[in-house]
């Protein structure tokens, strides 16, 4: 019998100046049982930094043919298309020729330095991509803050990204830095 999905929700209430975005997100996410809590923590940091109320998880790891998050217009093309990690140059090419932008996110690790050196030229070619990473070390905090039911405060202002995440067992406040690649 395959394993199930584990239902998470949070709560988002966002508000970032940067772009003039403030609203609230009651998220429900299916994390698929090959998933860890460090990548669905950056999946839902990939959903606050591009915040649009079309902006949607997707079936992700469960399905090869869709990204982890998409926005789509009302007449169903792909305006913006989002990966996390390492994805192939198959993967790459599909997203941005299916999609109006295409984003990546990644923990800067040892494995996205090599991911990177073997891709960056590839990668630069691309006219609508950009490659984004969050600090290794965030991984254990944001692990550590994982909650089935979460509330998630969030303030976004001067490139600045600051989440405060309350649970039934966990009240934290984490600042995110994210740096942009390419």
């Amino acid at each position: 019998m395959a394993l199930k999905a584990t239902i998470f929700k949070a709560d988002l209430s966002i508000s970032d100046m940067d772009r003039n975005y403030y609203n609230d997100h009651n998220l429900t996410i299916a994390r698929h049982p090959s998933e860890n809590d460090a990548r669905m923590m950056l999946r839902i940091i990939a959903f606050i930094v591009n915040a649009h109320e079309r902006l949607q998880f997707t079936k992700g790891l469960s399905d090869d043919d869709v990204p982890d998050l998409w926005q789509k217009s009302f007449s169903d093309e792909i305006e913006l298309w989002i990966e996390l990690g390492q994805p192939s140059e198959q993967r790459i090419k599909k997203g941005c020729n299916q999609s109006q932008h295409m984003m990546i996110y990644a923990y800067a690790d040892n494995s996205f330095d090599a991911w990177w050196k073997k891709e960056q030229s590839k990668l630069q070619a691309r006219n609508n991509l950009s490659v984004f990473t969050l600090p290794a070390d965030l991984v254990s905090t944001l692990e550590n803050v994982v909650q089935r039911s979460m509330q998630i405060q969030v303030t976004i202002q001067d490139g600045q990204i600051w989440l405060t995440v309350e649970g039934p067992d966990v009240t934290e406040s984490v600042e995110v830095a994210i740096e942009k690649w390419l």
